[in-house]
């Protein structure tokens, strides 16, 4: 080839290449880095989007099967329509980049194949990729796509019965069908993602987790909707991680996970609730979303069965409504108590709620660390009281335990002034009282506001107030 012939494949190749990466691929560089080893280029060209790692196939015969070795493809529908002028659609591309790789002989072997489409994506198409892909020793699977809601999407047999799976994560609109056959097995399986997708039967996802031996990490967000009292069972003895997050009112929940060490919850409490077998939970969010259709006092009763079972844990973030059903629909005694929490955080906080916290404190005598986060799109049961009553019972935590309490979206208004002056008066030992100011006052407010606070009286002589 003449050196025109080669100049004008360069240049096209930086036509396709980003700014940044043109400025430094320059006639000299070229020929610099294509002397480094094929490894040390792969491994280059894998920190590349895999758009732009093919494209470097035609700056010369060196590069051209240098993309092939990367062993990861990241194939995101708006990475590859970033140009403008797209001649090719997106399953087009797809396939040509397959077409090219079959073309090298003995390319690497995908290990890590990950799918972003969002415009009404062809089942067929994201079938024949993944079964292409897992021919070989794929680890990771990682599909986040859009289809026709006619049209759903059923993983392919193979799926459920890769040995080397390490990591597998599905995302849809609820139309990802789940149907695991009964005999599939995951022996690598570490992480397991699952968000809206659609469960072929209630005990889909009890198979699912049957099949995973060495489970770690589980998120699931699912809406059950299209079955009735579904079976959320989770018997992973390996399970470390626990996210979920339910958008149904009929299912059935037992959860025994004797290593597990961080749980989450959100959405609606199913009547049949179990959970046992929990001595290393230490760290959870909780989030339960009141329902209709319930009473109140059926619903605390759930609410406390729930709850009761993470009495030991040390660290917890929960949502206000949460209190406030148990403040408005039971005995106080009734509450569980949480000897070992030591960290508190309250969402969704309004300053009219302190007095249901309070209860809440009562329960918690070794508390030493609390946040209140205010929450702008949080609706309270309670209608606002225009006044803060005198703090008469002291929680235990707040006089002898609490060291640092952060307030987060203080609007500057009499009642949560009053607030915090009462927790700087009752905390003895309180180190540090953050405040956060909303970012919508003006700067005159903020410095009154910060002003005022800091000549509240501090029971705490070492008491420090920081304000962000």
């Amino acid at each position: 080839m003449n050196m025109s012939g080669q100049r004008r494949r360069i240049e096209r190749a930086e036509s396709c290449l980003s700014s940044v990466r043109q400025k430094s691929l320059t006639n000299t560089d070229a020929d610099i880095i294509s002397t480094l080893p094929d490894f040390l280029l792969s491994h280059i060209l894998s920190l590349l989007p895999t758009k732009d790692a093919v494209v470097t196939s035609i700056l010369s015969s060196r590069w051209r099967p240098l993309w092939t070795l990367v062993p990861l493809l990241d194939l995101d529908e708006d990475q590859l329509f970033r140009t403008q002028n797209q001649t090719f659609r997106f399953p087009e591309i797809v396939s040509r980049i397959f077409i090219l790789r079959n073309t090298v002989t003995n390319p690497t072997p995908i290990h890590k194949l990950r799918i972003r489409c969002s415009n009404n994506c062809v089942p067929l198409h994201i079938d024949t990729w993944v079964r292409a892909t897992f021919r070989h020793r794929v680890q990771e699977l990682d599909l986040s796509v859009c289809t026709d809601p006619n049209e759903p999407l059923e993983l392919p047999r193979s799926v459920f019965f890769c040995s080397t799976l390490v990591v597998l994560k599905l995302e849809g609109n609820f139309n990802i069908l789940i149907n695991p056959p009964s005999a599939c097995e995951f022996p690598s399986l570490r992480i397991l993602e699952l968000r809206n997708v659609k469960f072929v039967n209630s005990d889909s996802l009890s198979t699912l987790l049957n099949a995973c031996t060495v489970l770690q990490d589980l998120t699931l967000n699912a809406n059950f909707t299209n079955l009735e009292n579904f079976n959320l069972i989770v018997l992973v003895d390996t399970l470390k991680t626990l996210d979920l997050r339910v958008e149904s009112l009929s299912y059935k929940v037992h959860i025994n996970t004797p290593a597990l060490e961080y749980f989450s919850f959100s959405g609606p409490l199913g009547e049949d609730v179990v959970l046992e077998n929990l001595p290393n939970l230490d760290d959870t969010l909780i989030d339960i979303d009141v329902q209709h259709g319930v009473s109140i006092q059926d619903y605390a009763k759930r609410v406390r069965d729930f709850m009761r079972p993470l009495s030991n844990i040390v660290d917890m973030e929960l949502c206000i409504e949460v209190v406030e059903i148990l403040y408005n629909a039971s005995s106080h005694d009734d509450i569980p108590m949480f000897h070992n929490l030591n960290s508190l955080s309250l969402f969704g906080f309004h300053y009219f709620e302190w007095r249901v916290v309070q209860v809440l404190l009562h329960r918690t005598p070794k508390l030493q660390v609390l946040v209140f986060d205010l929450s702008s799109d949080h609706t309270s049961r309670f209608a606002i009281d225009g006044c803060l009553e005198k703090l008469q019972d002291v929680p235990e935590c707040l006089s002898s335990h609490l060291t640092a309490c952060h307030y987060r979206g203080l609007s500057g208004n009499e009642i949560e002034m009053e607030l915090v002056r009462q927790i700087l008066k009752a905390a003895r030992v309180l180190k540090t009282m953050g405040i956060s100011v909303e970012d919508t006052l003006d700067s005159e407010v903020k410095l009154r506001v910060c002003e005022e606070i800091s000549k509240y009286q501090r029971s705490s002589h070492s008491c420090q107030i920081a304000f962000d």
